[in-house]
C-alpha cells in the first residue's frame, strides 16, 4: 500500500518509491532541489501549482491523484487501479501489446 505522507502531497513518496528513483533524482528532472521535495513529503510544505503539474507530468498522473483527491467516490478508482495504470503507462509499445493480449486472454477464458 502507499506511505500517505503529509496530506497536500499524498501519494508522492509512494510514486517516487514505485520508479525506484532519490528525490534528488526526481527534483533534478523537475528543475528544484531536493530539499524541496523532502519538505513535500514529510513536512507538510505545499508546492505551488506549476511544480504540481511537473511533478504530475514526470509520473504520466493528475494532480489530483498526486494529492490524493477523488471527486467522487463512485468514479474513484482504487491505489491498485492507479498503480496498475502509472505501470502501464511507462511500459514500451511492445509490452503495452503484450499486456493487451494477457488481458484479452483472460477475458475470453472467463
Amino acid at each position: 500500500m502507499y506511505d500517505k505522507g503529509c496530506d497536500n502531497m499524498k501519494n508522492l513518496k509512494y510514486l517516487r518509491k514505485l520508479k525506484g528513483i532519490s528525490q534528488l533524482v526526481l527534483a533534478d528532472a523537475i528543475g528544484i532541489n531536493q530539499q524541496s521535495i523532502n519538505g513535500y513529503e514529510n513536512r507538510g510544505i505545499e508546492p505551488d501549482i506549476q511544480t504540481m503539474i511537473k511533478i504530475a507530468d514526470y509520473f504520466n498522473i493528475t494532480v489530483d491523484f498526486l494529492i490524493g483527491h477523488k471527486m467522487r467516490v463512485d468514479d474513484a478508482a482504487t491505489i491498485e487501479e492507479e498503480t496498475l495504470l502509472t505501470l502501464y503507462r511507462n511500459l514500451t509499445p511492445e509490452l503495452k501489446a503484450s499486456i493487451m493480449t494477457i488481458i484479452k486472454n483472460i477475458k475470453v477464458s472467463s
